[in-house]
């Protein structure tokens, strides 16, 4: 049995989850989620819990039996407490702003650089070395982080560039010299 997939997902109060066939929406304070999971994977609900099983012991129905349950299980947190990602701008002169529904980044390139902040995140700048990313969406808020920080990465001898809050980098050394000439 797989220990992911053989816990069960409490359903909170104030969170609805419907499953129709093959499809699950889940409900809650935050907004709204449905996603479409593999159709041999088993979803029932009982005593408020959600239970995931798998109809065989399959390498292919183990290997869905985990994800199916964290991806129900992402559901369910993202409607009700949200996920947020943090980035930090590090560098002289590389800043962040945001103006109305768009973020601009000035991150050492000859232009600006702007987004537009899509459907289902919200985007905070609190001061201009920090972004904060908030959504219901798990997938939504990671892949717009690893986006953003693809604009300027992490420079590996200095540290300069965009990077996740709780990221270590770990800088190289830079050249060492050979003693002079002779």
């Amino acid at each position: 049995m797989s220990r992911i997939g053989k816990k069960t997902i409490d359903i909170p109060n104030g969170v609805e989850v419907k499953i129709d066939g093959n499809v699950i929406t889940v409900k809650g304070p935050k907004g709204s989620l449905t996603r479409e999971i593999h159709p041999e994977m088993i979803v029932k609900i009982e005593n408020n819990q959600i239970l995931v099983q798998r109809p065989s012991d399959e390498r292919f129905h183990r290997a869905l039996h985990g994800l199916t349950r964290t991806l129900i299980a992402n559901m369910v947190e993202g409607v009700t407490n949200g996920f947020a990602k943090e980035l930090e701008i590090v560098g002289i002169g590389y800043r962040a702003q945001k103006q109305g529904k768009k973020l601009i980044l000035n991150v050492g390139y000859s232009h600006p650089v702007e987004f537009e902040e899509p459907a289902g995140l919200t985007i905070e700048v609190p001061d201009q070395n920090r972004i904060i990313i908030k959504g219901i969406d798990k997938q939504q808020v990671g892949n717009f982080a690893a986006v953003i920080r693809k604009v300027r990465e992490p420079d590996p001898y200095l540290g300069k560039g965009i990077k996740y809050a709780n990221e270590v980098l770990r800088l190289k050394e830079g050249k060492a010299g050979k003693g002079g000439k002779k």
